[in-house]
């Protein structure tokens, strides 16, 4: 089993499963649908390649809200052409984003080199991810590292990485969101984030059954050592 850690967080994100037309809700923490376009995205797979993406689903998954953030209504016009460039009509749209919050993602898989390609591709992506829209790129920090400890192992002992002001005012007691066969206690809701396709014309998603479960972290000045801090000048010696 690998396992890869990454922080998705920044000024406004948006993770909705449930947005229709005019009205663009977001979900309170990502979808595993959205974090496997993060990975598609990032390995190069085209939105119409189905069975490369339904590979994904396949992945362990969970999500810990380190940083619950605010909820932000973005207000829009659009104005919609006919096809000879007159104006058809103008209408309103609203889009809702998460202001301020920070998730730690972990995905995992026994397939040593498809996490090795995946974290590869992370780092290096081929198409540009982003946090739901595209407006709304991953930020330069994003990447945590990778072990061989399962996903819930991880989300329950990974530092907290909420800012120091948000750690001062907020409790300790995170919540955390993991795919349903990976924790037997806590009862199954049904999420509709599995891929079936990203397909422009033929867009759609299952069912996938998800579990919740509440950790209590170490706060910024008791540092858990589930990961070794990196000593950029250790390898020059005394």
């Amino acid at each position: 089993m690998k396992t890869i850690l990454f922080k998705l967080s920044g000024p406004l994100q948006s993770w909705g499963t449930q947005s229709h037309f005019e009205t663009r809700q977001t979900d309170r923490y990502p979808s595993k649908s959205a974090v496997i376009g993060i990975i598609a995205a990032s390995l190069g797979y085209r939105r119409d390649e189905d069975k490369k993406i339904q590979q994904l689903n396949d992945l362990d998954f969970g999500v810990r809200v380190d940083q619950t953030g605010e909820s932000l209504r973005d207000y829009q016009t659009v104005k919609k052409y006919k096809k000879n460039g007159k104006l058809d009509r103008t209408y309103v749209t609203n889009r809702y984003y998460l202001e301020d919050a920070v998730f730690v993602v972990a995905i995992g898989h026994k397939n040593n080199q498809l996490m090795q390609e995946i974290e590869e591709g992370l780092k290096h992506p081929y198409f540009q991810p982003f946090m739901g829209r595209r407006s709304l790129p991953l930020t330069a920090d994003f990447y945590i590292g990778s072990n061989h400890h399962s996903v819930v192992e991880n989300l329950k002992n990974i530092d907290w990485q909420a800012a120091p002001w948000y750690q001062k005012t907020n409790s300790n007691k995170l919540e955390v969101y993991v795919d349903a066969d990976l924790v037997e206690e806590g009862f199954i809701r049904m999420r509709q984030d599995k891929i079936q396709s990203f397909s422009q014309k033929e867009r759609s998603h299952g069912f996938r059954g998800e579990r919740h479960f509440e950790v209590m972290v170490p706060h910024h000045n008791e540092r858990s050592r589930f990961f070794q801090e990196h000593d950029a000048f250790g390898i020059l010696g005394d």
